[in-house]
């Protein structure tokens, strides 16, 4: 007696086709964009050390300034600037920079004032301070993170090898108490391997503004944000769509070069920034739209042709056994790449977090208001 079906083409032998096609699609991008980064080695490493102008855009975040901007501005680098733009600010702010200004002579302030024609956003206060910065190379981190170490700087900067005009690092968020918790921190995590190993695979398409840097020279040739500047996210992916090439960019993934922020305490506040990320999707590339759909996609037909075989078909043993091996290869790579970032907590729950997330993920994107201008 064969222990592999014949494969006949009825309703449950092309269910079946379309089982084996989908994990075989998986295990295929797997191997093509995540095992990259399992993978990946810093091979080369520049000794220049280029002054620096980091760029921090605050509205209202005076707990945060006063918490972060020492981290900040007691990197271990030669010679830099922080700017703070204080964007329209109500609350004590500009004092507490200004205080901080007695004790650190590389800080400056640069001061939006109140205007209740413009909506918010960070993109006009991005382009304010990027133009005020003194140096070439810039650095951009948002008030409410903080590095996780001394050598932020160094390890960012050491990519600027040649033809490298954009550096691409990594922002989780904070381990704390609770499922949510974990479910952020899990997706914050895929993102990052995604776009990261998509940039080792030179299909870059994303960064996180919280860290990243880039040259003044590469902004100002692509109009800044101009091309979607009526859009208020998207100073980091749409920036990247306009200004990343196949070879203009490179990753950074030492645990040193993190910056990390406070997740959200609510599902309603995560859902909220979850849907304020989606905005810009609609403004990916048509390659890289097709390339993040594949995952979800053969994920939805293999769910649901397994559900089918799973009650329709004699040989519903072998199919089991093909989503085991999917699964425990999926498992093997990603706490590889779990690992890497940071994450080791989250190894055990990565097969439950991912049905999760797959699960909740479409009602969370089909249901973003598009024509809708979110804060920042």
């Amino acid at each position: 007696m064969s222990i592999w079906p014949e494969l006949r083409f009825d309703f449950a032998g092309i269910v079946f086709l379309i089982f084996c096609t989908a994990v075989l699609t998986q295990l295929i991008y797997l191997f093509w964009s995540h095992f990259r980064l399992v993978l990946y080695k810093k091979q080369q490493a520049s000794n220049s050390l280029p002054p620096l102008s980091i760029i921090v855009c605050a509205r209202n975040e005076e707990d945060n300034l006063y918490k972060n901007l020492p981290a900040i501005l007691s990197q271990n680098y030669p010679q830099f600037e922080v700017i703070v733009v204080n964007d329209m600010s109500i609350d004590e702010s500009k004092h507490i920079i200004q205080a901080y200004q007695k004790q650190y002579s590389n800080l400056r302030i640069v001061e939006i004032e109140k205007n209740r024609h413009r909506k918010f956003g960070k993109k006009m206060p991005l382009t304010i301070g990027i133009k005020g910065a003194t140096y070439e190379h810039l650095v951009m981190i948002d008030a409410d993170c903080y590095p996780a170490g001394n050598n932020w700087l160094r390890n960012l900067v050491s990519n600027y090898t040649e033809g490298k005009e954009i550096v691409i690092g990594y922002g989780p968020y904070q381990q704390e108490k609770g499922f949510l918790n974990k479910l952020i921190r899990f997706d914050t995590t895929m993102i990052a391997a995604t776009y990261l190993s998509h940039a080792l695979a030179k299909r870059p398409y994303m960064a996180v503004g919280r860290n990243m840097s880039y040259t003044k020279k590469r902004f100002f040739e692509v109009d800044g944000f101009k091309n979607h500047y009526h859009v208020q996210s998207g100073d980091d992916d749409l920036f990247m769509k306009d200004a990343a090439t196949k070879t203009n960019v490179a990753i950074e993934i030492n645990p040193e070069s993190f910056v990390y922020s406070h997740p959200k305490k609510s599902w309603r506040d995560w859902v909220n920034q979850k849907q304020r990320h989606f905005t810009t999707a609609p403004g990916y590339r048509l390659i890289n739209k097709l390339l993040l759909g594949i995952l979800p996609a053969s994920m939805f037909l293999m769910l649901v042709s397994f559900i089918i075989l799973l009650f329709n078909y004699k040989w519903w043993w072998i199919v089991a056994g093909i989503l085991f091996v999917r699964y425990i290869i999926f498992w093997l790579i990603h706490g590889a790449l779990f690992k890497k970032l940071a994450s080791r907590d989250l190894i055990w729950w990565i097969p439950i977090l991912e049905l999760i997330h797959f699960i909740i993920m479409p009602f969370i994107y089909y249901s973003t208001d598009r024509s809708e201008a979110s804060k920042w």
